[in-house]
């Protein structure tokens, strides 16, 4: 029904064009008439492109194309269609007499800011430079507003200075747009003082300096100047209280956020739709449920009962608090869907962990796109993946990944994380190469998470000089991307490595934390370190100010226990300060069973089995020790309390890539497919080891 009425708006602005087009005896006015003429007709174009190619063609034949007038109508016209290359054309054919011309000028920079080519813009105001003409009125405000969204400081800096040099810094409007430029760079600073400077402001000013602030994280700022606008007489607008609310919750400061909405409601200001936006992700963040569901009522009895971003909102807000049902009803009543309320369900799902219900969205949003404009995104892709991602189902997210591809959606640094964490699971080290093959050619900028995702994958794939490659080239690295390369090296043995990494870190100024504290006393434990292991976790407290936790005495224990110092890890266990948990007495456990010390391992199954959190796999390790001691009537026993518990072992799993596909097997099942791929490679790793086997008994 849209497309029939949008066809009939077009047949009946065409009749109407073409009642004032043909037949008119254009050709024999004067110059001055023909640009009147075709000037009327162009603004005329608003409904089919058609109408502007046909006037265009007019003007050429008329010989009036060095009009800078209608050059500029036609830019502007074209433009308005989103055909900027036309517009571009016009503008690089045209002759040198259009270039002292304002309007020309002005007509080509709003066109390349339009389109959101910001750096085409600035270029654009060089070339004006270049023949002697200066931006009025209108064109500076232009031309700041493409120096902040291009980023260049520098080019910022220098435009302010022509907008002094020319008399424009009083110019209120041009003066609101540099205060804006200010705020987008960070130079809040700059925008301060021009803010006192200027001899006129408006809301509009008010508003540009308190958001700035906001923008900026500096919430103390913000505040300051909302109490001087007011001591200065100046009202505070909806948009006013808006961008105070949003600075309080970009700084984390959601209660201040949630009395500041409070104080609009009961000052009768207009509550905005993004107003409650604000407030209802303070509430999801915050876990306040109740305070949420409150605003929710608010939002209906404002009447946004059916606003798509206030529901929009809501829906993540029950889908955070996993209420999947209350999600689904406010998506289920909304007349209007966009992307975004799909995006929401599809990360309500994701939230309480139904990949499955998250999947069933995606298939339902991509058969939807066939017929409309609202189809899956990077975003919704990306939500899925993650969801599959976290649940461990390695094939599905990959074979997600594969569809998104096919589909032509360009993935972005969060889908990519999501990637590298599966392959680094899988030990899919072809894939994750891919995948690093794909950042380097489509990112180009590896930001810190898409870097660490490397590192994560090339560490635990056994890479561990790509994944120290990685680090090194990365602008910048974080605490994280240190853990990683201090994890990966202990977990391959290489515990020289790994301590000289974690020196490296402490003297890059990087403060350990309790991940840090983890992954080097692993180093140490299997490298068998016992003096390095036991100097690093005295100096936990008194070095780094770490309150050693559960974690680091299970890896302390292990330590000990690996070296064969049973009784002194026996003792630190007995001694902890801390409840010791499951996995304290299952390296205690493990200790025994390595060094064949039933004793110990008997008291350590015992706490296990009086233990919450019991781990099968522990308790199996005492089964196999007894066995082994042929002790099988207490081999049969543990047996036996394990099936009575109702625990059960999860049978072993083991991947191999063959061919960049990666096969998963399990102890005791068979595989459908891949067999002769797999019996290929085990028949080459066989000769492999039996050649080096041979090779070191010849030695």
């Amino acid at each position: 029904m849209l497309c029939l009425r949008h066809r009939r708006r077009i047949a009946s602005s065409s009749l109407s064009f073409n009642a004032r087009f043909v037949g008119q005896p254009f050709y024999s006015g004067s110059q001055s008439e023909l640009i009147s003429f075709f000037s009327n007709l162009l603004l005329q174009c608003t409904v089919c492109v058609e109408h502007i190619k046909q006037v265009h063609s007019a003007i050429i034949v008329t010989g009036s194309s060095s009009s800078a007038f209608l050059a500029s109508r036609l830019i502007s016209a074209y433009s308005d269609f989103g055909l900027i290359y036309k517009a571009r054309e016009i503008y690089e054919a045209s002759p040198v007499e259009c270039f002292s011309n304002m309007l020309f000028w002005n007509s080509i920079l709003r066109a390349n800011h339009t389109s959101g080519d910001y750096i085409e813009a600035v270029n654009i105001y060089t070339k004006m430079r270049g023949f002697g003409v200066c931006p009025d009125s209108f064109g500076f405000p232009l031309v700041v507003r493409a120096c902040a969204l291009s980023d260049d400081h520098s080019l910022c800096k220098v435009v302010h200075c022509h907008t002094i040099q020319m008399g424009f810094q009083n110019h209120l409007h041009t003066a609101n747009e540099l205060l804006n430029m200010y705020g987008k760079i960070g130079r809040m600073d700059y925008a301060q003082a021009l803010f006192d400077r200027m001899p006129e402001r408006n809301h509009l000013s008010w508003n540009i300096i308190i958001s700035g602030f906001s923008r900026n994280l500096d919430s103390d700022g913000a505040l300051q100047m909302f109490l001087r606008m007011q001591s200065d007489g100046w009202k505070p607008n909806p948009v006013t209280w808006t961008s105070m609310l949003s600075g309080f919750a970009k700084c984390g400061h959601h209660e201040d956020a949630c009395r500041l909405y409070t104080q609009m409601r009961m000052g009768g200001v207009k509550i905005t739709a993004e107003a409650l936006c604000v407030v209802i992700s303070g509430c999801a963040t915050m876990n306040a449920i109740d305070k949420g569901k409150l605003i929710q009522e608010h939002a209906i009895k404002g009447g946004f009962e059916n606003h798509t971003i206030v529901i929009n909102s809501l829906i993540s807000f029950y889908g955070k608090h996993g209420d999947v049902n209350a999600a689904e009803l406010l998506f289920s009543g909304l007349l209007s869907k966009s992307i975004v309320s799909w995006n929401s369900l599809i990360s309500s799902y994701a939230e309480s962990g139904l990949c499955d219900e998250a999947f069933s969205a995606l298939s339902q949003l991509e058969k939807l796109g066939e017929h409309s404009m609202v189809r899956p995104n990077v975003v919704s892709w990306s939500v899925v993946i993650g969801a599959f991602s976290a649940k461990e189902r390695h094939e599905e997210a990959l074979e997600l990944f594969r569809r998104m591809q096919f589909a032509g959606v360009l993935a972005n640094s969060i889908t990519i994380s999501s990637v590298l964490s599966v392959c680094a699971d899988t030990s899919a080290l072809c894939l994750g190469r891919e995948i690093h093959g794909f950042i380097f050619k489509v990112l180009k900028d590896v930001n810190v998470m898409v870097g660490n995702g490397l590192i994560n994958m090339y560490m635990k794939c056994g890479s561990l000089k790509d994944g120290n490659i990685v680090f090194e080239r990365m602008e910048q690295t974080d605490l994280c991307s240190w853990n990683m390369l201090v994890s990966g090296y202990g977990m391959h043995g290489h515990c020289d490595q790994a301590l000289e990494t974690f020196d490296k870190m402490i003297k890059a100024g990087f403060v350990p934390d309790k991940v840090s504290m983890v992954a080097v006393l692993s180093a140490c434990g299997h490298a068998g370190l016992v003096s390095e292991g036991r100097k690093i976790f005295n100096e936990m407290r008194k070095k780094f100010g770490i309150e050693p936790e559960v974690e680091h005495y299970a890896c302390v224990v292990d330590l000990l226990g690996r070296a064969g110092l049973l009784q002194e890890a026996h003792d630190l266990v007995q001694n902890m300060p801390l409840e010791p948990n499951a996995c304290v007495w299952g390296a205690l456990l493990n200790s025994g069973r390595m060094h064949k010390n039933v004793h110990v391992a008997e008291k350590a199954a015992a706490q296990l089995l009086d233990h919450d959190s019991v781990m099968t796999g522990s308790l199996m390790l005492l089964c196999n020790l007894y066995a082994g001691c042929s002790r099988w009537g207490d081999s049969a026993n543990v047996r036996l309390s394990v099936k009575t518990r109702g625990l059960m072992k999860f049978p072993g799993q083991s991947w191999v890539e063959v061919k960049k596909k990666v096969y998963m097997f399990s102890a005791g099942k068979s595989m459908q497919t891949g067999m002769e791929e797999i019996y290929s490679m085990l028949n080459v790793l066989s000769y492999q080891m039996d050649t080096e086997d041979y090779a070191l008994q010849c030695s």
